[in-house]
Order: C-alpha cells, then sequence, then structure tokens
C-alpha cells in the first residue's frame, strides 16, 4: 500500500476505475482509504471504494487481501454508523465467500469478527455473524460446533424478537438438524422459521428458501407430491430473482415426478418455456433417470449414475432417494426374471439383468430375508431355488376369531354378575 494517499473525491473513484490494470485500481483505492478526512463527502467516497475493493479484490482472487482489509478498516468503523458498518462488513465476506477453496479462512474471519463485535458490544452484527459462521461450519461438516453456536444465538435472538433473523437461524437450525438426520427437529425448526415469517414481511429469496427447505422435508417423508408443490413455489421465486438456486429446485422438480412414476411428464418440464433456462448437467441427468425408470432398465440407469455422478451421486438429497429408487427397480426386475423357474442358476439371472454375479446374489439373499419371496440360495451349486408359496391355513385365523368372541361374551358375563352382585 502506498504511504501517499489521494484526495476521498469522484475524481480519485473515476481515475480507479478508468486504471488499465487491476493491480493499479486495487492500490487507487487503497490510497483513497488512507485519506484522514473524516467529512460526510469523504465517508460517502470511502464506502464507494470499499464496494469496489471488495469487488476487484474477488475477482483477483486475492483472499488473504479481503481478510486485511476488514482489519484495516476497524478505525473507519468508528466513523460510520453501526448499520453501515454490518453491510460493508457482509459485502467484504460475500466477496471472500465468492472465491473458491476459502472455506477455512472465511471461517477464521467470522471468529475473528464475532471476537472485535463483542469487544465493541457490536450485538446486531455480531449475531448476524454468528450466523453466517454457523452456516459455514455446517457447510464444513462441523455439526457439532454449529449446533452448539446456534442453540445459543436463538435464545439470544428470540429475547430480542428480532424476527428477520430469526427466520434465517430457525432456517439454518433446519437444515443443520436434516444433516444429522435428526427429521422430527427439522421440521420443528422449519415450523419456527414460517411462524416467524408470517409476522413479518419476508424478502422472495427467503421465502424461496423455505419453500425449498419444505420440499426436502416432504420428500424425506416419501410425500413427493407435497414436495413438488413446494419446490415449484421455491423455483418460481428463484427464477424471478435470477438465483442459480432455480435450478435445483426444477431439479428436485424432476426428481419428485419420477419418483411418483410421472417420468414421462420430465421431458415435458425441461422443453418448457422456464425449463430451457436451465438447460445442462443438472437437467441431462434427471432425464437420464427419467429415460431408465420409463425403461425399467437396470443397465441404464448404472450408465445415468456413472455419466452424471456429480449431478447425481453427489448431491445428498438425489442420491438417497434414488438409492431407493434403484432398489426398488432392481427388486421388481429380479422378481419378474425369476417368476418362471422353480431352480435357476444365479449367474443365468446375472446375465439376464446384466449385473455382476455377486451383487445379484447379495440382493437376492436380502429379498430372501425381507421376505420379498421364499426361496434359499444354493451356493455350492450357484443357484437360487425358489418355493412355492405356502397356502394359509384357514382353521388358524377362525380359531383366533373364536376366542376372541369367548372372550367378549365371558366380559360381558363378569359386567353382569358385577352389577347383581352390587
Amino acid at each position: 500500500m502506498s504511504s501517499s494517499y489521494l484526495p476521498a473525491t469522484t475524481d480519485s473513484i473515476a481515475q480507479a476505475l478508468e486504471a488499465k490494470a487491476p493491480s493499479e485500481s486495487i492500490s487507487i483505492l487503497y490510497r483513497v482509504l488512507e485519506n484522514p478526512s473524516a467529512s460526510p463527502e469523504a465517508i460517502r467516497i470511502k464506502e464507494q471504494a470499499i464496494t469496489n475493493l471488495s469487488d476487484l479484490l474477488r475477482q483477483e482472487n486475492r483472499a488473504d487481501d479481503l481478510r486485511n482489509l476488514l482489519t484495516q478498516l476497524r478505525p473507519f468503523f468508528n466513523l460510520i454508523p453501526k448499520a453501515k458498518t454490518a453491510k460493508i462488513v457482509r459485502i467484504i465476506i460475500d466477496a471472500l465467500a465468492k472465491i473458491p477453496n476459502t472455506s477455512e479462512l472465511q471461517i477464521s474471519l467470522c471468529k475473528e469478527m464475532v471476537q472485535w463485535t463483542r469487544a465493541e458490544k457490536r450485538t446486531f452484527l455480531r449475531q448476524r455473524v454468528e450466523a453466517r459462521l454457523a452456516s459455514l461450519l455446517m457447510e464444513s461438516k462441523e455439526f457439532s460446533e454449529a449446533l452448539t453456536l446456534l442453540s445459543g444465538l436463538i435464545k439470544e435472538v428470540r429475547r430480542l424478537d428480532d424476527k428477520l433473523l430469526l427466520v434465517d437461524i430457525d432456517l439454518l437450525e433446519s437444515k443443520l438438524h436434516f444433516s444429522l438426520r435428526n427429521l422430527p427437529k427439522a421440521k420443528a425448526s422449519l415450523t419456527a422459521a414460517r411462524t416467524a415469517a408470517n409476522s413479518i414481511y419476508v424478502p422472495p429469496a427467503q421465502q424461496g428458501t423455505i419453500d425449498l427447505q419444505s420440499g426436502i422435508l416432504h420428500a424425506e417423508e416419501k410425500d413427493y407430491k407435497t414436495a413438488y408443490s413446494y419446490f415449484f413455489e421455491a423455483f418460481e421465486a428463484f427464477n424471478a430473482l435470477e438465483d442459480p438456486r432455480a435450478v435445483f429446485s426444477l431439479k428436485y422438480m424432476l426428481l419428485c415426478k419420477i419418483m411418483v412414476s410421472q417420468a414421462d411428464d420430465v421431458a415435458g418440464i425441461i422443453s418448457s418455456k422456464a425449463g430451457l433456462q436451465y438447460l445442462g448437467p443438472e437437467l441431462d441427468a434427471m432425464k437420464a433417470v427419467a429415460d431408465a425408470h420409463s425403461k425399467r432398465s437396470l443397465k441404464l440407469f448404472e450408465t445415468a449414475l456413472r455419466d452424471f455422478k456429480a449431478q447425481l451421486e453427489e448431491d445428498p438429497i438425489v442420491h438417497r432417494h434414488l438409492s431407493s429408487l434403484y432398489d426398488t427397480l432392481l427388486e421388481q426386475n429380479l422378481c419378474r426374471l425369476i417368476e418362471p423357474f422353480s431352480r435357476v442358476e444365479i449367474a443365468h439371472i446375472a446375465e439376464l439383468i446384466e449385473l455382476p454375479i455377486d451383487h445379484v446374489e447379495k440382493k437376492l439373499s436380502q429379498m430372501i430375508l425381507d421376505k420379498k419371496f421364499a426361496g434359499t440360495l444354493d451356493q455350492g451349486a450357484g443357484c437360487l431355488i425358489i418355493f412355492d408359496d405356502p397356502k394359509t391355513d384357514a382353521i388358524y385365523p377362525a380359531t383366533l376369531e373364536t376366542i376372541s368372541n369367548i372372550g367378549k361374551v365371558v366380559d360381558s358375563l363378569y359386567v353382569r354378575s358385577a352389577k347383581i352382585m352390587a
């Protein structure tokens, strides 16, 4: 940073914008920030310089400089209102978040800012930085630390009755419990977020996030029709804002269609006006799965999983539901193939279904244990022996019904005798 400062004027900002190299623009903006003037006009120019500088440092991927910028600006924060300080801190943290592979640096910066806000007694800013820190910890799979931080923060915010922040925190808590597979608590937190949101104006992006989380939880309970309607609401909100989450909402809408055996609708949704805006690997992956499901083809299903690994297997929500769908499809295909046989080689079944022998053998043994069909595996001979379905003897249910009726008669006689004796 240069030792000679520049005047905090619009001309200095224009000079920075007109500079040929980004490094030159950054140097000019740093020199503007060094200006000791504290006049209202100078402060306004410096705020603009900070915004421009954050953008340039992000474009140049200078993550450490962004972090140091927050430390350098602390004396400046004493000159401006607390609300503007919060805005600047958020701008710089958001800029840092857009630089790849900076999760640890973001966590470190947020922890540093929490300590500073505690020392400066800036409660409003501290609560928002702590909420951001909890979100980063959750993304880094530090679930216990994130949950501890949130549980203390949520009590404090409820006491202050900051509804907008409360919606954010309840929603974050719902996502955290969902990641820990605690569905009852995830639903309770989401209900709390909806309750708080109903009493205030919620920005469309936040409402879309609530609908997206609602869809995810309903899908987890196998209520795919309700989940689809929530994903649709989220998609409309994100699509209007041109938010990148719109494509994921659309992807989950297609997943719901596939899970309710309406895979034929997938192509129509993708080719609609809204769907055409988001053509790409995410939608191609869902189309491949829909084609495999329509044709009941495990080979096409596995090909889709292999070709679109990043879009299907690395998305935990899609992966969980597709694993269930794959198992169901595999069971249906195996039941159809073994139906004509009373004894069949496992290798023959594997050949018909085009899957490895050990994979088929493992699934058949699981189906026998789950009583999907009656049979046994003769591993010595490498055969599957299918038993005829045993016929249930009608005498046992009739006997149980008779005993139940006798019990009712005895109870009735006991009640009558008790009345006579009284």
